[in-house]
């Protein structure tokens, strides 16, 4: 989103029922060449394993939905997670909050190693690490208010009913609803409406990271758009961190600072948005990009398409190699036998996984 290194306010959050200032200093500019400051989020080799499921009486195969994966992610930054269905994108994301376990893997944030933490522990980490979820209305609780859904993290954090009340009204207002809402139920509001609230009840602890799960899927496309642009006004305003997952390449080159592209539980590529949007390096990521629609409709009519053969493989019986390597156009012997690994491609300090990337 919009230079948020150089906005750092954040909201302050409620600790036993007062005040808990929680300035955040903006982590210094980055550079071009891919310089960043101290990582608020750091993943080492995450994994998650599903079992499989049984079918007549016969196990099956494990689900590996999130494949070793690394990522970092700065303060005040926003890094898109694209790919397509199925790929991991969701559950990775709710391995970052700990509401799934990870099999395998590190994750710290603020650097600390929340991976193991018991749920004790979790709860003052869950103040600054929130999570916003794809269908607005099946996350909210529909037997409550709306200033119970709000209040909750605050009660949980220990406000007096009082403060959370206040704290609720003073988001209402400021994800653009207002006060007069506070004692309507979910039923009540459209999809755009219910999300704002899902956005209000992820601020209320003033956190410094969201994990935002496909937040604009779910609704219509003049909504999505008037989601997104709240959000990148709060990014800039409160100097949040998102980590946000879609599938929609065309709001990610929006909303983001960094892209990571993601296929069969990896990460294939990751880079600054410009470079990777203008100089894709992974076939895969080439593919995708073929497939967003152009404004212009005669550089729409001029581009070349890249169809990809067949569908994604299962995660349940990965291809040997570099899991792409069945559909890839320039797939060569090397990539049925051999797991590429992420390494630095062209300028920029993009990465790709990858045996033969396109480079500059």
């Amino acid at each position: 989103m919009k230079s948020p290194y150089t906005k750092s306010r954040r909201i302050p959050a409620y600790s036993a029922g007062t005040h808990a200032e929680a300035a955040a200093d903006g982590a210094g500019s980055r550079t071009a060449g891919g310089g960043r400051a101290e990582a608020l989020l750091s993943v080492r080799g995450l994994v998650k394993t599903f079992p499989g499921r049984r079918v007549l009486g016969r196990g099956a195969a494990p689900v590996r939905a999130v494949d070793s994966v690394d990522l970092e992610l700065a303060a005040g930054e926003t890094l898109g997670l694209v790919g397509e269905s199925g790929c991991g994108k969701s559950t990775m994301g709710r391995m970052l909050v700990r509401l799934l376990e990870p099999t395998a893997g590190t994750v710290e944030f603020e650097g600390r190693d929340i991976t193991h933490l018991s749920p004790r522990e979790l709860q003052s980490t869950r103040r600054n690490l929130q999570i916003i979820f794809q269908d607005p209305h099946a996350s909210l609780n529909p037997r409550q208010t709306v200033a119970r859904i709000i209040a909750e993290p605050l009660l949980v954090q220990g406000a007096s009913a009082r403060a959370a009340r206040d704290r609720a009204a003073e988001l209402l207002t400021l994800v653009g609803l207002g006060a007069e809402h506070l004692d309507r139920h979910p039923y009540q509001f459209s999809g755009g409406q219910a999300q704002r609230i899902g956005i209000a009840r992820a601020l209320a602890t003033g956190p410094r990271l969201i994990i935002a799960d496909e937040p604009v899927s779910a609704l219509d496309v003049s909504v999505q758009a008037q989601v997104v642009n709240l959000m990148e006004r709060l990014s800039d305003e409160l100097g949040l961190a998102f980590l946000f997952i879609a599938h929609d390449l065309s709001v990610v080159k929006r909303v983001s600072d960094r892209v990571a592209v993601m296929y069969l539980g990896r990460i294939v590529e990751i880079g600054d948005k410009r470079e990777l949007y203008a100089r894709p390096a992974h076939p895969y990521t080439r593919a995708l990009l073929s497939a967003v629609p152009l404004p212009d409709p005669a550089a729409e009519r001029r581009r070349e398409r890249i169809i990809l053969l067949g569908d994604p493989p299962s995660p349940a019986a990965p291809p040997s190699g570099c899991g792409f390597h069945p559909r890839c156009p320039k797939a060569q012997a090397l990539c049925a036998t051999d797991r590429p690994l992420l390494r630095i491609v062209g300028s920029g300090g993009r990465t790709a996984a990858c045996h033969f990337p396109e480079v500059d």
